[in-house]
């Protein structure tokens, strides 16, 4: 018992050591600093290369410059941190929140931020974000009905991946929201000229149903304003459970594949 208490005694000792060091010296290569709360801290142009950062707390943190290359951030907090000309390649970013942080110039591995939450980062890299990584963030955005944020992230995850009919569908749904039916109609029919070559020739039968539903809506109703819930409603009259299509997408994009 003895033992057991001086050891983890040692292990906080090393601990408030590095996380000393890295206030001080802005270099920790390889450091462990795991729960460490660096919040607000500058770190700017500091050596934290292969440094364990799990579950830290660096919220608002400067880090403009720093070298995180083989870090382990999973888990860890970086809203709102500034990470102008950062070097992120080669480290870990599961679970790691980058909402609202500055990413201009960062060096990032290719789809690094498939597992990370971006939304709402800056200076993000068009080439740096999957495919899925943009669906999954539309997929949020339109669970929080902000349906314009979504629209572009799925035009974004389109341009990617313009044969995944899954974007399609729900760029579709979130222009229906917004009133835009003609442009939401032309989704649908694209979704299911897809769906119909991969030989699903029902739910390309059903897209185009939806199409013409939600184009014969738009000449009864002439409204201007926003689909204030009609498209989901609609859709969910002509397709079964298309209302929970963008949802589901997205947890069949991580990674394992597409699926139904």
């Amino acid at each position: 018992m003895l033992s057991a208490l001086l050891s983890m005694g040692g292990t906080q000792a090393k601990a408030n050591d590095a996380l000393i060091q890295v206030l001080q010296e802005r270099s920790c290569s390889g450091c462990r600093l795991a729960d460490a709360d660096l919040v607000h801290a500058d770190l700017r142009d500091a050596d934290l290369s292969d440094a364990k950062l799990m579950r830290a707390n660096l919220g608002q943190a400067k880090l403009d410059g720093a070298d995180l290359s083989g870090a382990d951030l999973s888990f860890t907090s970086l809203r709102g941190a500034s990470l102008r000309g950062a070097n992120l390649t080669g480290t870990l970013l599961y679970g790691t929140d980058l909402r609202d942080a500055d990413l201009t110039g960062a060096q990032l591995t290719p789809n690094a931020l498939d597992e990370a939450h971006w939304q709402g980062a800056s200076g993000i890299s068009a080439g740096i974000r999957s495919h899925a990584a943009l669906h999954n963030a539309g997929v949020e955005a339109f669970q929080a009905g902000r349906w314009s944020a979504a629209e572009q992230l799925f035009s974004d995850a389109i341009r990617r991946q313009p044969g995944q009919p899954l974007s399609w569908v729900a760029r579709g749904i979130c222009r229906s929201e917004q009133a835009k039916d003609d442009v939401a109609a032309a989704d649908f029919r694209y979704a299911a000229l897809i769906f119909e070559k991969e030989g699903q020739t029902t739910w390309a039968v059903q897209l185009r149903k939806a199409a013409e539903s939600i184009q014969a809506r738009r000449l009864k109703e002439q409204s201007p304003n926003e689909g204030k819930g009609l498209g989901i409603q609609l859709l969910n009259n002509t397709i079964t459970g298309l209302r929970m299509l963008a949802p589901i997408a997205a947890k069949a994009l991580i990674p394992m594949g597409l699926g139904f």
